[in-house]
């Protein structure tokens, strides 16, 4: 590393350290496994191990969010590197605490596609992942560190060289001689950047310094390897070649969710495969039906789940939720993945959502879900025992005959048994009669008077 560059580091580690002695708010620091997080941290370590132990007066807490649907090898990383921060905190005595984070049960991602039915995310506005999975977990340990510290001071890892956008994003926050800036959501919050000013071609120069070993004693040239191969754009590599192949490195990467819909291939799943992770290869296949099957009118209600019911400009249908038969050849082929592959890639506590919001939602037999589990995974729930049919084969048949004789839908019928069922237990009546009133009015039985009233209105999907 040039001269320049090891002075600018020693800048940055300095004015860390003024910024970390003069007040007694916590810091916080998002770690995602990438190469800016990683580096923050390393030169968050780096000044808490040149102060005094008792100038370690504080709190820094290193958060990593577990979406629960990383990148398995990723995920493993994510992990491994948070038990070697608090392991080298201990050691150490630097007052760090590294936290692992997850999304509420109920915002999961398998929780609101096969739970619920949500489509999957999709370019360029249907986006309603990252708010549940990352950042409302985020903000709720903020909030929690605020309510027991008053304030908090929240590190960033960004860079104006990563790109343009970047660049003028950082650069519209800032405040002319302000280290420290209002966070622009939450109160109580304020960011600190020390990274702004840093080139690209210094960032894994100063990760691979000293052999690679990151200030937690692990080793960076890891984190370097999984950088491999992609496709070389406005940032080059300037720090040679890691692996047996000889393979030219960018830092341009993102590690994302294997089950990516947003895009139309995931270059970074592809980059892993193309380097040897063929594990890997069955979940991209996995991505790609479920892309396919978001485009499959069959696997799609015709009702949003507000019940609304609407025509494209085409004259068709739009499409809503995915159905619950769509849903449960989505976990069947989940859990044959999970088998076969290894990974844990849904959980326990997923599993017991989306058991309960089926049974709301029309799974008469109540157990679907569990018996699902045991034809794949050949071992049985926790509470499979406890999942009792509200009706046998024979009534259940007798009422499918009896709503294909009246022409009403099968699906309406069992949600209103549902309904019925799962309020019996209300002392007024009045619940029960709401539940109904409400099912019926979701455009169940007469779309064609809605219709008709709204003068043929037709509205955009």
């Amino acid at each position: 590393m040039n001269e320049e560059a090891q002075q600018q580091f020693k800048a940055i580690i300095d004015q860390m350290a003024l910024v970390y002695k003069h007040d007694s708010r916590p810091w916080m620091i998002g770690y995602s496994g990438g190469k800016d997080s990683t580096l923050l941290c390393q030169l968050t370590f780096e000044m808490l191990e040149s102060l005094a132990p008792e100038e370690r007066n504080k709190k820094v807490y290193i958060v990593t969010s577990d979406t629960m649907v990383e990148n398995p090898i990723v995920k493993r990383y994510m992990h491994n590197m948070s038990a070697a921060i608090n392991a080298a905190s201990a050691k150490k005595q630097l007052n760090v605490e590294s936290h692992i984070i997850y999304p509420e049960v109920k915002n999961r991602f398998w929780s609101l596609v096969i739970g619920l039915g949500y489509p999957t995310p999709e370019a360029p506005g249907f986006r309603w992942c990252t708010d549940r999975l990352k950042i409302l977990p985020s903000n709720a340990f903020t909030y929690n560190v605020i309510r027991k510290d008053g304030e908090i001071v929240i590190l960033l890892g960004v860079r104006k060289a990563e790109s343009a956008t970047r660049s003028r994003s950082i650069t519209s926050r800032e405040i002319e001689g302000k280290i420290l800036t209002p966070h622009d959501s939450i109160p109580k919050a304020y960011v600190y950047s020390p990274l702004s000013e840093i080139a690209n071609k210094d960032v894994w120069e100063y990760l691979l310094k000293d052999d690679g070993q990151s200030a937690w004693g692990t080793d960076n040239r890891y984190l370097f390897s999984l950088y491999q191969g992609e496709e070389m754009g406005e940032e080059q590599s300037v720090v040679g070649e890691v692996d047996k192949d000889k393979i030219a490195v960018t830092g341009n990467s993102r590690f994302g969710c294997w089950c990516c819909t947003m895009v139309k291939e995931d270059k970074s799943l592809k980059n892993f495969i193309d380097h040897g992770a063929t594990e890997l290869v069955p979940l991209r296949e996995y991505r790609n039906w479920l892309v396919e099957l978001r485009r499959t009118p069959e696997a799609r209600d015709y009702r949003r789940r507000n019940g609304a019911v609407y025509l494209m400009k085409n004259g068709e249908f739009g499409r809503g939720p995915f159905t619950l038969d769509a849903r449960k050849e989505m976990l069947r082929r989940l859990l044959q993945l999970q088998k076969s592959s290894g990974f844990e890639l849904i959980s326990e506590e997923e599993l017991k959502f989306i058991d309960k919001v089926w049974e709301q939602e029309g799974d008469l037999t109540c157990r679907a879900v569990v018996d699902i589990y045991y034809e794949v995974m050949g071992v049985r729930l926790p509470w499979d025992q406890y999942k009792k049919a509200k009706y046998d084969q024979e009534t259940l048949g007798a009422i499918h005959d009896l709503c294909e004789k009246h022409d009403v839908p099968f699906d309406l019928m069992s949600r209103l048994m549902s309904a019925v069922d799962n309020s019996k237990l209300y002392t007024r009546s009045s619940e029960t009669t709401k539940e109904v009133e409400k099912i019926l009015n979701q455009g169940w039985l007469h779309f064609d008077r809605i219709r008709e009233e709204l003068g043929n209105d037709i509205t955009e999907d």
